[in-house]
């Protein structure tokens, strides 16, 4: 279980999405509508930061979390799990960090995924923010029907990332209901951790209003057509007070730090 909560971690990030309005023209009309009609540009622009308070169901395991994401790209995702408080997906806009299920102790991404992360520093609150600004390309590649329901796809185009040396292209794929007009499901391919490769599928619903912005407050994530977790927001909180610490990678305990100096060098990582 352990293992496969782990993988659900690299997933969080597509959390932020507010609501979106109908398909007009292109794919360039449905985005500027989606800002003006989810509380206004100008208001978005203004949002320094989102937190979320709630409980992930994994299995009919449930246990509380706390996912913070600020712009300029600082994020962390805290649970308490089986009574330890611990954090996932740690990121301080340089460093990223996750917390070891085994160890229990926090360990540094590695170079290839740290640099990926922060090619999403100016994405808040999401990749379709500021899309023309950033060089992204955007299409609508039409009508698809998902879970009985008819949806506008749009597919969005971000720089490169690098995934075992290569670069490869950053796609996500939007689902827009074409009755409700809201984003019902966020696809993209996971470049990290067990699941790399895969797609990974966000279904996004109840939608509410916080101080005239609208965020999902019911999440499912995972993997496409694999087992999923549950998330139910109960509280959002816009533009969170939360001390920089919250994001800095722990200190290498001092006896620790000593037992990993006196290991022979071949034992090191």
């Amino acid at each position: 279980m352990k293992k496969y909560i782990a993988a659900f971690f690299t997933l969080v990030p597509l959390l932020i999405v507010p609501m979106t309005p109908a398909l007009a023209i292109d794919a360039n009309k449905i985005i500027s509508d989606y800002y003006t009609n989810t509380g206004g540009k100008e208001a978005w622009k203004k949002l320094k930061g989102v937190k979320f308070i709630g409980e992930i169901n994994q299995g009919g395991m449930k246990f509380p979390f706390e996912l913070v994401n600020l712009k300029g790209g600082k994020q962390y995702m805290k649970i308490t799990l089986q009574g330890k408080t611990l954090k996932q997906g740690v990121f301080d806009g340089n460093v990223m960090w996750n917390t070891n299920f085994m160890t229990m102790k926090a360990e540094k991404a590695d170079a290839e995924t740290t640099a990926n992360q922060k090619l999403n520093n100016n994405d808040f609150p999401d990749g379709l923010f500021n899309y023309k600004e950033n060089g992204y390309k955007v299409e609508l590649q039409g009508d698809e029907t998902i879970d009985g329901t008819e949806t506008y796809k749009i597919k969005l185009v971000k720089e490169p990332v690098t995934v075992d040396g290569k670069k490869e292209d950053d796609v996500s794929y939007y689902y827009f209901d074409t009755e409700a007009l809201v984003p019902l499901v966020i696809e993209a391919k996971v470049n990290v951790g067990p699941a790399k490769g895969k797609m990974s599928q966000t279904k996004l619903s109840d939608y509410q209003e916080v101080n005239g912005l609208y965020f999902p407050f019911s999440i499912t994530q995972g993997l496409k057509d694999g087992p999923s977790i549950s998330m139910v927001i109960n509280k959002v909180v816009l533009n969170p007070k939360v001390d920089d610490s919250e994001f800095s990678l722990p200190a290498e305990p001092a006896q620790d730090k000593k037992a990993e100096d006196k290991k022979p060098a071949a034992q090191k990582d």
